[in-house]
């Protein structure tokens, strides 16, 4: 069996990022051999005829659609791994960060605390301690994710809060 194609299968079927350890453990490949196939298809993947990279986060790998053609095919699957209340808490952060993880939790409830987690884990926010709460900002990895920067995001979310 080929086991670069295994890996690629593992990635593209999993609905999050799946780690070294995990794709070893799980296809029985060493993790130094599942660390060049990664490597490789990385390199692979850098052309400019290829729509998708495949990036390491925090959580591990995955496939992502390469920044010019995230617009284009956004409404196929509109960041489908994202609930609704990691989005509306991914607002409120890019709104107004740096923001209290207490002023959050005001806003969206005891389930924000759940969100910010699943959030960081993704790399998207990052918390630091201040007081006896937390405050929360967008990373750079937010950034590459929505395909625009904090800046751009913000407006977006100011003018539809506008219209709204």
């Amino acid at each position: 069996m080929n086991k670069k194609a295994l890996v690629e299968a593992a990635l593209f079927v999993s609905d999050k990022p799946l780690s070294v350890e995990k794709l070893s453990k799980v296809l029985g490949i060493s993790s130094k051999e599942i660390e060049e196939i990664l490597a490789e298809m990385q390199a692979e993947l850098q052309s400019n005829e290829r729509g998708i990279e495949l990036v390491s986060t925090p959580e591990g790998f995955e496939f992502r659609i390469k920044q010019p053609y995230r617009e284009k095919v956004a409404s196929l699957a509109p960041f489908a791994d994202l609930s609704d209340g990691m989005m509306r808490t991914l607002a409120i952060v890019a709104l107004k960060q740096p923001i209290k993880q207490s002023t959050i939790v005001k806003y969206q409830g005891n389930k924000a605390y759940n969100y910010i987690a699943a959030l960081e884990k993704k790399g998207l926010v990052k918390t630091e301690k201040f007081g006896r709460t937390k405050l929360v900002s967008t990373t750079s990895e937010f950034e590459k994710y929505f395909g625009k920067s904090k800046e751009e995001i913000k407006r977006i979310l100011v003018e539809s809060e506008k219209k709204a």
